[in-house]
């Protein structure tokens, strides 16, 4: 049952951080959803898009992670970790997730704006010039978020290991002193 918790738990936390941060970039630039993706839901509502591919473009990241996340948590022999005890670490992996977000955001558009970074043809055509660097400050974020979130579910994976062995070395350590004179 824990392994589902962490499991579920790793897919709600990849889905709010999608809503949220499709919550900025679609007011930032609505184009990088109605444009720049396949037409998946009919609306140009900023908010009704940032909840549609929230979900759409992170349940399945949730899902691919956390399942060697709760497997590394609970299966084998060392003292096993519950959900409870990878809100926090999760919640750290957000927020550097978010930072990156932000940084290769704040990049991208300045990029665009001085044109060193430029649209796609077929893409620039298809968006007013004006927005071009809003488009690409988007594109930026969501895939920077992409890149640490990945590479931080690895590190997460590892610092699950990590605390199991931990836990395991104080559990044998504690053994051997209780069975010593």
């Amino acid at each position: 049952m824990e392994f589902l918790k962490i499991l579920c738990l790793a897919i709600l936390s990849a889905v709010v951080y999608g809503i949220i941060q499709d919550q900025v970039t679609a007011r930032i630039c609505v184009e990088y959803f109605t444009v720049a993706h396949p037409p998946v839901f009919p609306t140009t509502s900023p908010t009704l898009l940032a909840f549609g591919w929230g979900i759409i473009a992170t349940w399945w990241v949730g899902f691919i992670l956390g399942i060697p996340a709760a497997a590394l948590a609970r299966w084998g022999k060392s003292p096993t970790l519950a959900a409870k005890e990878l809100i926090r670490p999760i919640a750290v992996l957000l927020g550097v997730m978010a930072f990156c977000a932000c940084a290769a955001g704040l990049t991208g558009y300045g990029l665009a704006h001085h044109g060193l970074l430029r649209l796609a043809p077929w893409l620039a055509d298809s968006v007013s010039p004006e927005k071009h660097a809003a488009l690409l400050a988007d594109g930026a974020a969501h895939l920077a978020s992409y890149a640490s979130g990945f590479l931080g579910g690895v590190a997460l994976c590892f610092w699950i290991w990590w605390q199991r062995r931990k836990r395991l070395a104080r559990a044998l350590a504690a053994t051997v002193r209780a069975t010593m004179p």
